[in-house]
């Protein structure tokens, strides 16, 4: 029996053009109303989801969001933490210096601002043309940080065939030492090392008292690849990338199709 719905926004729940279907918002609310927790799951802060939390009625008590790809659970009605894994400022000095070697411009997110140190000539970042933090920019140098200050995430944005060139750069052991993963064709993402989507439900799993058999995770792109191999059931959008179909447990219609509405007919209602 599912008891948890835990959905990735953008290619999952969201249509090209970001908004909710009434087909799926439907499926959702039947869902909700049967006693199922509904979790939106997404790389973006709390802020950025704001307007599909309201729309899908999530604020209320007993409401959850993961955000920052796993390494955030939050309530929604009023922004408790339930788990959180962070970086630390010399992690930042490290990743900045790995940016320098890359020549790629770097952003930092903590829970209030997305921050823009200096970026190199001629390769400013991408990231306010996604529009999808909601966020203040501010502009501030790497060494003007206190020591003690803490940040959820780092980002490289930049067009994707320069990304990709140079994340084919990146040596190994800064595999081992963060959480790195591509989520759109212009972003990179890194975390601490224990953050995922999957360790983001299982410490909210954790809380609820709800089995991963139990859940059923629903995403089209390399960032949701650990809450499918966590979930009882892994849905793959239609228009999930190859890796992600192969590892799922089952491959719904597109996020033009419906494709959350088919799943919930499938897995909670069947």
């Amino acid at each position: 029996m599912i008891k948890l719905i835990a959905l990735d926004l953008d290619g999952t729940l969201l249509s090209p053009d970001k908004t909710i279907s009434e087909g799926n918002k439907k499926a959702l609310f039947r869902a909700k109303e049967a006693g199922v927790k509904i979790v939106l799951c997404t790389g973006r802060p709390l802020m950025g989801i704001s307007r599909y939390v309201e729309e899908l009625d999530l604020f209320q008590e007993g409401d959850y969001s993961i955000t920052y790809n796993g390494g955030l659970v939050q309530k929604n009605e009023n922004s408790e933490i339930i788990s959180q894994k962070v970086l630390t400022y010399q992690q930042i000095l490290d990743l900045y210096e790995l940016s320098k070697e890359l020549d790629l411009p770097m952003n930092m997110l903590d829970l209030e601002c997305v921050y823009e140190p200096e970026y190199p000539a001629g390769r400013a970042s991408l990231y306010k043309s996604l529009q999808s933090s909601s966020l203040p920019f501010v502009e501030q140098g790497i060494h003007q940080f206190e020591e003690d200050h803490l940040f959820n995430k780092v980002v490289f944005c930049i067009e994707p065939e320069v990304l990709d060139e140079a994340i084919g750069k990146i040596p190994a052991s800064y595999y081992s030492k963060y959480s790195m993963m591509k989520s759109r064709p212009l972003l990179f993402e890194v975390m601490h090392p224990e953050v995922d989507k999957g360790n983001g439900i299982a410490a909210l799993c954790a809380h609820l008292g709800i089995e991963a058999s139990e859940v059923m995770a629903c995403g089209d792109e390399e960032n949701d690849l650990a809450m499918l191999d966590y979930a009882g059931v892994g849905v793959a959008m239609g228009n999930a990338s190859d890796k992600i179909k192969e590892r799922a447990d089952f491959v719904t219609k597109t996020n033009v199709e419906d494709g959350i509405a088919h799943a919930i007919e499938k897995f909670v209602f069947a």
